[in-house]
């Protein structure tokens, strides 16, 4: 179909004058999430290094046009109408080691894992293993301060991507491209500097220290099977993880198991009985579907606990009205065992 937002013609030369024929319009944007719903980008264009991610977010400001960058897709619902504007696709991935610091640089379109990790575990280099398994990109884990409870097997405490952060380049949203500190980033749980300010990191360098490769390789070990045993498999069962936030400390999944809705399914989209905070597309979901099953959820837990849920992840484009259809129920597979029921029992 033709696009609904036209740019104008000076936004179009500038962005084939940059990117050529990669420049594209129409493009599907369901399998570049790891939900698996959505419509299409009017405008779409693979920024594959540093400079080219940084050029094409100047042609999007310069010419003051609608646009969104995209990672992993790992926190986003994207509307089943679509994007309009132009979608940058952050695929700018190049890493490399100083040995003689112990610092691992990247483009901020690495991803986490197996990008990042397997290059710092295999150079003998600790301090990412902890985050195995976690589908981000480098800029996404600085976005959100990455944090994971780790190390194993006594999981006593949350480490914070912070910790090894050493410092970034980014375009700021003054124009400038820069070298800042970890300190610029004002880290905090789930937070930091870029929630507020229009920056887009460029690369980072992270500093991390001589470990034992036999070690790391345990934790990343046991934390893909902790991970395993409480998410589902992005393969078969898409999802973004959590939906919704925690409330004064409380647990959304704790609320909404509470409220007897695992196994809630509308259209194609259902709360997984692996975690109750989980939703997935379990077969051929609309993000009308999602949009459904997360006010069903919401108004549900609203009236039974008197909690308010919010949700923690990104909704993207235009977005058909939720579906009305009646939710049902998909029984439980007797062999699972939940998030819930591992707690439990580990308590």
């Amino acid at each position: 179909m033709t696009s609904e937002s036209p740019l104008p013609t000076t936004a179009q030369t500038a962005l084939r004058s940059e990117f050529g024929s990669n420049v594209q319009t129409n493009v599907p944007l369901a399998p570049h999430t790891t939900f698996r719903v959505g419509g299409t980008a009017d405008w779409y264009v693979a920024a594959r290094s540093a400079n080219q991610l940084e050029a094409a977010v100047r042609i999007a400001r310069n010419h003051d046009i609608s646009w969104h960058l995209l990672g992993t897709g790992a926190n986003v619902i994207v509307g089943d109408h679509g994007v309009r504007g132009l979608v940058i696709h952050n695929r700018a991935r190049h890493t490399a080691i100083d040995r003689e610091t112990h610092r691992l640089s990247a483009e901020s379109g690495a991803i986490l894992y197996p990008d990042l990790i397997e290059t710092a575990v295999s150079a003998g280099l600790s301090g990412l293993e902890h985050y195995v398994g976690i589908p981000s990109t480098v800029g996404g884990a600085l976005w959100q301060n990455l944090h994971f409870l780790s190390p194993p097997p006594e999981r006593e405490r949350t480490v914070f991507l912070e910790e090894v952060v050493h410092s970034a380049e980014v375009l700021t949203e003054e124009e400038t491209r820069k070298t800042v500190g970890v300190e610029y980033f004002d880290f905090d749980y789930d937070y930091s500097i870029l929630h507020d300010r229009d920056d887009i990191v460029l690369s980072a360098t992270f500093q991390l220290e001589p470990g034992d490769r036999e070690r790391m390789r345990e934790i990343m070990d046991a934390n893909l099977q902790w991970r395993a045993e409480r998410h589902p498999p992005l393969d078969t069962e898409p999802s973004v993880g959590s939906i919704f936030k925690k409330i004064e400390g409380i647990g959304a999944g704790r609320l909404i198991d509470e409220c007897g809705l695992k196994g809630t399914k509308i259209g194609g989209a259902m709360i997984t009985h692996r975690h109750a905070n989980i939703f997935v597309n379990a077969d051929g979901a609309t993000a009308a579907d999602v949009c459904a099953l997360i006010e069903h959820a919401r108004d549900a837990v609203e009236r039974e606990t008197g909690y308010r849920l919010e949700t923690e992840i990104d909704f993207v484009g235009e977005f058909a009205p939720p579906t009305d259809t009646t939710p049902t129920t998909v029984p439980k597979d007797p062999d699972l065992v939940s998030a819930e029921e591992r707690a439990q029992r580990a308590g």
